[in-house]
Parts: C-alpha cells; sequence; structure tokens
C-alpha cells in the first residue's frame, strides 16, 4: 500500500507544478552534525549565527520532529529563460539574482506543499510538517539522501534531470513511505562552478566560505563590506549567479512551471541611478512581494552604491555623492568610497 501511495504522491506533485519529488528518512544524514560543526568552527557562517544555533536540529533532522518517519523532498525549477549573466556585462545596470527577479518563491512553494501535505493526508493519514527556508532543515543534504540530485562541487543541489535552477522544500510526515535511493556525484573532473566565483568564496571543492560568497555578502552581511572585496562585487546587488550558471548540467534544464517566477521587466536589468535615489517607502514600494524586500533599503543601496563604484563611469559620480551623508553610516560610506573610486576613472 506504501508503495502505490508514493507513486501516487509522486504524479500529484508533479501535477502540482514540482519537477520532482523524492523520499528519504530524516535519520540519512548522518555526516551532518560533523559537516555543520567544521563549517561553524572554521567560520565560515560569518554573520549568520543562526547556523551555529539550534545545531543539534539543523544537523540531525530527526530531532526536529522525532515521530516523522520519512521526509518527501521536492524541487520546484526557477529555470531563467534568458542569459542570466548578460547584466553583469552592463556597468550601469544592477544584476539580481535570478530567483529574486520575480515573486517571493517561498510564498509560491509553500502553498503548493500545503496543497500537497493536504492531499498526502486524505490519501494516506498520518501527519504532516511541511518547510520550505522556514526552519533548521539540511534541504541539500536531504535532497542528496532522497535522490533529487547531488551537492555539487559549489554545494548547491545539481541533478542530470533539471540542472540547479530549482528551489527546494519537504514535507516531513509520520508516514512510512519507501525510500529512494541516494543522489550520485556526477561532477567529476569538471570545476566551473568553482573558477566562475568572483571572489573566490570556494575554499576547496565542496566547501563554502559564506564570509566570501556574494549571495552572504550582499544580502546577509551587515554593515561595511571589506574594501578588498567590494571590487569583486562588480554590479551585482542582490544575490549571485555565477556558480549556478557555470553548471554544464543546466543544458537540461526544465522550464519554470509558474510565470511568476520569471522576472519583472524592471527587476530584469535595473538602472543603477534609479535605485540608488530609492527612500524607504519607494524601496518597500517596488519590491512588495519580492524576496529583496526583506534586507531593507539601506542595505540594499550600500549594495548598489558598491556597484555604482565598480561601474568605472563618471557620469555616475554625482548620485554617490547625493549619498555622501545618508543617515545611515553604511550606506554613506559606501557613498563615499563610491565616488572617491569614481573619481580616479576620469
Amino acid at each position: 500500500m506504501s508503495g502505490e501511495l508514493k507513486d501516487r504522491l509522486v504524479a500529484r506533485a508533479l501535477e502540482e507544478g514540482f519537477v520532482s519529488c523524492r523520499v528519504c528518512r530524516p535519520w540519512d544524514v548522518p555526516e551532518m552534525p560533523a559537516r555543520l560543526g567544521a563549517f561553524v568552527e572554521a567560520g565560515y557562517h560569518g554573520q549568520m549565527g543562526w547556523m551555529a544555533e539550534r545545531m543539534e536540529w539543523r544537523g540531525d533532522p530527526a530531532a526536529l520532529w522525532p515521530e516523522a518517519r520519512s521526509v518527501i523532498m521536492l524541487a520546484e525549477s526557477y529555470a531563467p529563460d534568458t542569459d542570466p549573466m548578460e547584466v553583469v556585462g552592463q556597468p550601469d545596470r544592477g544584476a539580481i539574482s535570478v530567483y529574486a527577479r520575480g515573486k517571493d518563491y517561498h510564498d509560491l512553494v509553500k502553498k503548493r506543499l500545503k496543497r500537497l501535505a493536504r492531499w498526502l493526508i486524505e490519501a494516506g493519514g498520518g501527519e504532516v510538517k511541511v518547510f520550505v527556508d522556514t526552519a533548521p532543515v539540511p534541504e541539500k543534504a536531504l535532497g542528496q539522501a532522497a535522490g533529487l540530485g547531488w551537492q555539487g562541487k559549489h554545494t548547491n543541489l545539481v541533478s542530470r534531470d533539471w540542472g540547479n535552477w530549482a528551489f527546494l522544500g519537504s514535507v516531513f510526515t509520520t508516514l512510512d513511505l519507501p525510500s529512494d535511493p541516494v543522489g550520485r556525484d556526477n561532477c567529476g573532473s569538471c570545476s566551473a562552478c568553482l573558477t566562475a566565483c568572483p571572489t573566490d568564496a570556494f575554499p576547496a571543492p565542496y566547501r563554502l566560505d559564506a564570509r566570501r560568497c556574494i549571495s552572504y555578502l550582499t544580502i546577509e552581511h551587515k554593515g561595511p563590506v571589506d574594501e578588498e572585496l567590494r571590487a569583486k562585487l562588480g554590479n551585482r546587488i542582490y544575490g549571485c549567479d555565477d556558480c549556478l550558471a557555470a553548471c554544464p548540467w543546466n543544458k537540461f534544464a526544465v522550464a519554470a512551471s509558474d510565470l511568476r517566477y520569471g522576472a519583472r521587466p524592471e527587476l530584469s536589468a535595473p538602472a543603477l541611478a534609479d535605485l540608488a535615489r530609492l527612500d524607504d517607502a519607494g524601496f518597500r514600494e517596488m519590491f512588495s512581494g519580492s524576496p529583496i524586500k526583506r534586507i531593507g533599503r539601506d542595505r540594499f543601496v550600500r549594495n548598489v552604491l558598491y556597484a555604482i563604484g565598480n561601474s568605472g563611469l563618471p557620469a555616475l559620480r554625482p548620485v554617490a555623492q547625493d549619498l555622501a551623508q545618508d543617515s545611515d553610516p553604511t550606506v554613506a560610506d559606501a557613498a563615499r568610497w563610491a565616488a572617491a573610486k569614481l573619481a580616479m576613472s576620469r
């Protein structure tokens, strides 16, 4: 009966728009406590204190909900339909990570997970809990354990069937469902993702130092970014897609099933000068319903100013100078740095 239920579950998940659905046990990632401990001990988590908190849960999904017998791992594609790196070559424009150019994925994925979970209860009974970036769940490790794919050398999940442009979600359940084979590593000798990183954030294959990762620096890091790294940000103002875009397995990328993941026109290649002039109200209005909203105006404008400083365009210097006395000291610092750098570009 559980095998038949699982087959129906997978079919239902695909109907909902997920590109893959696999199952593992909560205890199928025994390596996690040691890996997480080494990551935190090395300081690779930077200011992300939550990585060090509740490590017993983050390292052991079985401890998160002891009653759970199965973890249903799901992947939902957000593959771009245009070259995500094109904007990086436009110095007067801001590069926003593909996943953040459309509707906030938390809302979309969670609704789909909840619909699938309700169906599962009706079809098989039991209890469920759904997660998408909302709890200390090691989604990528569980995704590999369930056979969705494998954690590539850039530490993101990769699949031979859909590349690496995918959101991950999970449904924990008390039902005992058949497990799938663990994902097999197919990176081979390829190092495209490692060499693509602008900041050398990978001290070794399969290891990430978040303190040098542009996604971390532009989203999680509070306060000024080290000057040594500012120039390496280029015009990336929210997240970074370089290592993802470099993966050759993306030749099998599957089109996103939800059009709301598509880029809003104003976020595909926004003008840096316009973004720098956003006040708090303007920022909140522009990024309503977007994951970008959560970092706030000050951190976002800080990123924009670093991009202006890296643009090499003296015409943008007055934009930076206008913010040199901003009420936020980090924004003011970024503005002065950008103006000084552009003064040397003349």
